[in-house]
């Protein structure tokens, strides 16, 4: 067995328009995170977390981590006994921004319970528990197995499908410096829609799959829209309309919320994704909170654990 193992999960983006609650994307930005038992102390707890990282102080370092909650809900499903862990992270996908940071906890925490126990959870078996305990497939599947994603439970099963990304295509992300939460998010979303507005998203759905396929910039643009949450949502991110024209006005297809906010994502040719990041970070320079927008590519490995072979630490105090 190893005597550790380190897990990095890519950032997602999640609902893309029409796609909400089944499709998302990989993006390279990553959380790592380091798993190794001890043998603890006669007075000392299971677990010890340490966390890097801007953001690191706003992190839960308790028994309530959801990476801790992850790995221990893993061994739980494995019929075994979670070992004492000290668990460092490293962080690099902002939290509560639309990027999937939960996402990358769950998976983090599930695939480092898995590899130290041996790995006797297969890859469909991980994607079925961590979507039980996020609830919804959209991010953790990319952040799972990488690239674009579309996964739905279906007859009773999880079913997932790897869609292709033209390599023309690029996302261009603006990273608020506030956070939005998806409990937030989804209180503002009706409880019914009308047939018209299914049908809409149902229609554009298909649009915008067949020209993430192919590059086709119009089938894009066109098949961005939605009517499910961002005309709900849009109105919770302050400058939202500024960025969209402006990101539009530099050449980008179109421009969606990533997740559930309060990150924006534009999809534009690699050809002007620097012009577009340079516009939408220009666009946001009038509203209160600060933004950072960077032209990212996707992520087509998803999560990889690389584990270290030997004995487990001694103690941890």
């Amino acid at each position: 067995m190893p005597s550790s193992v380190t897990v990095t999960v890519p950032a997602t983006t999640a609902n893309i328009g029409p796609g909400f609650d089944c499709l998302g994307a990989a993006l390279n930005l990553y959380n790592r995170f380091h798993f190794t038992p001890f043998t603890p102390l006669s007075d000392s707890k299971p677990f010890h977390i340490s966390i890097e990282g801007a953001e690191a102080k706003r992190v839960n370092a308790g028994a309530s981590n959801l990476v801790y909650r992850s790995f221990l809900q893993c061994y739980e499903r494995m019929g075994l006994a979670a070992p004492p862990v000290d668990i460092n992270i490293k962080l690099g996908v902002p939290l509560s921004r639309g990027l999937g940071s939960s996402s990358t906890a769950i998976v983090g925490g599930i695939m480092g319970a898995n590899v130290l126990a041996g790995s006797p959870l297969d890859e469909r078996a991980i994607a079925l528990l961590a979507n039980e305990i996020e609830g919804h497939p959209d991010n953790v599947i990319p952040a799972l197995f990488g690239g674009l994603r579309l996964a739905t439970m279906a007859q009773g099963q999880l079913q997932i499908c790897d869609l292709p990304w033209h390599g023309s295509v690029a996302p261009v992300v603006i990273i608020p410096e506030f956070e939005l939460s998806t409990v937030d998010a989804r209180r503002v979303l009706p409880d019914q829609y009308s047939r018209a507005d299914a049908v809409f998203n149902t229609a554009h759905i298909g649009l915008l799959l067949r020209g993430l396929a192919t590059g086709n910039g119009d089938w894009i643009a066109g098949g961005m829209g939605d009517r499910i949450h961002q005309p709900y949502r849009k109105k919770l991110i302050p400058g939202y309309e500024e960025v969209r024209r402006a990101a539009m006005q530099a050449g980008a297809w179109g421009l969606v919320i990533s997740g559930a906010g309060p990150t924006l994502l534009a999809l534009a040719p690699k050809s002007v994704g620097d012009r577009v990041r340079i516009a939408m970070e220009s666009a946001w320079k009038s509203q209160p909170f600060a933004a950072n927008a960077h032209c990212l590519s996707l992520d087509v490995r998803g999560a990889i654990a690389e584990p270290l072979p030997g004995s487990t630490l001694e103690s941890v105090s």
